[in-house]
């Protein structure tokens, strides 16, 4: 489905494309990161089979094969689109999963401090700076050294991008070019490590024990970031747990979400 949205008065209203899985009554927003919402879809279908879920992921606009609209250049937009998508939906006590820059998206809805928000789970987020542990700089890989930065095992999942469709290779650098105008080269803000201190709802941070996009120190900076967020350690999987390792992840995810939750 596209649900149109209008960030602020006055302006023209932005086409958000959402992919909805399951009928239950828990919702869930899943974010995508560089790799685009497809790296999300089949997490999304085993959480609504899992759970009693109702599950949307959005295509942050600009990413799969469509259009970004010039006034969107940043995080911190996305993050209110994602808002405005919330009040649209009208749904409440929202699990916000952020993958990567969709980890970034999501810390950046937890700060807007919505009543819709319930809980943060963010899987290998990027977007803050930790001394000695910068995220890898995506743009000077070559995508052989990609897929071995991103997972545990590339083998299943490394393919030569000159062998795709023209379509597809088109949509992969509009995917590129989007990640870049969102993220900077260094996928890093300086104030948001500092900021995260006010993110007010229940965290938790799962991260693959083999990644080298962003490691565990990372990890363990950002979770620490936080308030009370809970960090848990993925074995043999790199950054995009829910490609990955989907059942492990999803069987983290669940385990944590469905705890009762406490103050802090």
């Amino acid at each position: 489905m596209t649900i149109h949205l209008v960030p602020q008065a006055g302006t023209d209203p932005i086409a958000v494309h959402v992919d909805e899985y399951g009928t239950g009554d828990a919702p869930f927003l899943l974010l995508h990161g560089g790799a685009g919402p497809q790296s999300m879809t089949g997490f999304a279908a085993l959480l609504a089979e899992r759970h009693p879920a109702r599950v949307l992921v959005p295509t942050h606009p600009g990413f799969g094969g469509t259009a970004r609209p010039e006034p969107l250049t940043t995080v911190a937009d996305l993050a209110r689109l994602y808002a405005d998508l919330l009040e649209e939906a009208d749904l409440h006590d929202v699990t916000v999963v952020g993958s990567s820059l969709g980890g970034w998206v999501a810390a950046e809805l937890a700060l807007l401090s919505s009543p819709r928000v319930g809980r943060l789970v963010l899987l290998d987020a990027v977007g803050i700076e930790v001394l000695g542990h910068p995220v890898a700089d995506f743009f000077a890989l070559t995508m052989d050294e990609v897929f071995q930065l991103s997972y545990h095992d590339p083998a299943p999942f490394r393919f030569d991008p000159a062998t795709l469709p023209p379509a597809a290779q088109a949509m992969a650098a509009g995917n590129r070019a989007a990640l870049g105008v969102y993220g900077g080269r260094s996928m890093a803000d300086p104030t948001l490590a500092g900021r995260l201190a006010g993110i007010g709802v229940p965290t938790l941070v799962l991260w693959g024990d083999s990644d080298r996009i962003a490691d565990v120190d990372y990890g363990r900076a950002y979770a620490g970031a936080v308030p009370a967020a809970r960090f848990r350690v993925l074995p043999d999987t790199g950054h995009l747990p829910q490609l990955e390792t989907p059942e492990q992840t999803v069987h983290a995810l669940l385990a944590d979400v469905t705890a009762p939750t406490t103050a802090g």
